[in-house]
């Protein structure tokens, strides 16, 4: 991906220079949002970038998508804050009514309103998704649900939620993926009347919270979709997600691998360069091998993203090759550098800590193998 979009990637790391470590440092101290940050990629029109024009978006595919976030990612800033933005609507541009389009997609493109809340986690159930428990019961022209929800990013920092509910039991259910809808929550409307968000203080900036259901009431014309098959239309946005968190992986390998070369190719430890030294260089040289290959499958799963082709293995594939390879190349960069490493002021264990997250988000590196072992390989079910 190195090599497409390079108007869009220019443009973008013109954007972030205005955003240095210092401001990221700052609001890293207090777990503040970055409100600013976000407020500037929207008014350039980077997180509408997957929004068709009739709706006020730029129509581009995921693969100018991916160019938007390695870039972000590549300058040291975090994406993590807004990249549900350019995703989450997808389930309503999909799979919504020409109304609901109509309504939601321009305000979302404008950043007039921001669909940032993905609800789906919930404590008990973790990623099998189909025993999840929160449930949404038809009363009249509302659905009144109730249950929680765990893990849910930006909940604090969003106007709308898409939000995945069982409104069938799983025990009624022939298929275990059957019974689930989803439902597009005016988070404005449902906070302190059915709604509480409970924030969960973890070891990066990254606005995660806890979700309280308390017979919140939710229009039934905010229903996506037809009721009973919102699991289908759940995994048509986790592919994407997928994807495009993949590509900020890439984005922090290299952003770790130019951190390492620059500092290896200045520092002087006995009278020399220390890349000079194998033991050195070739660790950084192995993170750049990795990211480079790793970049390759993110390209290919978006692009079959992009021609509609299905993507789920190729999507699994590129974001655990993606996670890996930017897990190596940060801890590579915190030994080049030494001591310096764990001082704030580098931003190198800011950003050690931000991708490491995933290695586990949005799903864990060993569901990933067992998606391939299953699927793909034929072997049988470990669960």
């Amino acid at each position: 991906m190195s090599q497409s979009f390079p108007e869009i990637r220019e443009a973008v790391g013109k954007l972030c220079a205005g955003f240095p470590g210092s401001y990221w440092q700052a609001l890293d101290r207090d777990r503040i949002y970055p409100t600013e940050f976000v407020q500037t990629l929207t008014e350039a029109g980077f997180l509408s970038v997957l929004i068709p024009e009739e709706y006020g978006g730029s129509g581009l595919g995921l693969g100018a998508a991916t160019a938007v976030l390695e870039e972000i990612h590549r300058s040291g800033c975090n994406g993590g804050a807004c990249h549900a933005q350019m995703y989450t609507m997808g389930t309503i541009l999909r799979h919504g009514t020409p109304a609901q389009k109509a309504k939601y997609l321009p305000a979302i493109a404008s950043g007039e309103l921001r669909l940032q809340a993905f609800g789906v986690t919930e404590p008990t159930s973790g990623t099998d998704t189909t025993r999840l428990r929160t449930f949404a019961k038809r009363v009249g022209d509302k659905y009144v649900v109730n249950g929680q929800k765990i893990w849910i990013s930006r909940a604090e920092h969003s106007d709308l939620m898409v939000l995945l509910v069982r409104t069938t039991a799983r025990e009624e259910v022939t298929k275990t993926s059957d019974g689930m809808s989803v439902l597009l929550v005016d988070m404005r409307e449902a906070v302190n009347h059915g709604l509480t968000i409970r924030p969960i203080r973890t070891m990066l900036n990254h606005a995660t919270t806890e979700l309280f259901f308390d017979n919140l009431e939710v229009p039934v014309e905010n229903l996506i979709g037809s009721e009973g098959r919102g699991f289908k239309y759940i995994l048509d946005g986790m592919n994407a997600e997928r994807i495009l968190i993949a590509s900020e992986c890439i984005g922090d390998g290299k952003f770790f691998i130019d951190r390492a070369s620059a500092y290896a190719k200045e520092r002087e430890v006995f009278g020399r360069p220390i890349g000079q030294n194998q033991g050195v260089q070739f660790p950084i040289a192995r993170a750049h091998v990795q990211v480079t290959a790793a970049s390759l499958m993110v390209d290919k799963a978006a692009a079959m993203f992009d021609a509609d082709e299905p993507c789920g293995t190729e999507a699994n594939m590129a974001k655990m090759l993606a996670s890996e390879a930017s897990w190596y190349a940060a801890d590579m960069c915190v030994q080049t550098h030494g001591g310096f490493g764990f001082a704030e002021e580098y931003d190198i264990e800011r950003k050690f800590r931000e991708t490491r997250l995933y290695q586990v988000a949005p799903i864990s590196t060993n569901l990933i193998l067992s998606h391939v072992g299953t699927h793909v390989l034929g072997l049988p079910k470990s669960f």
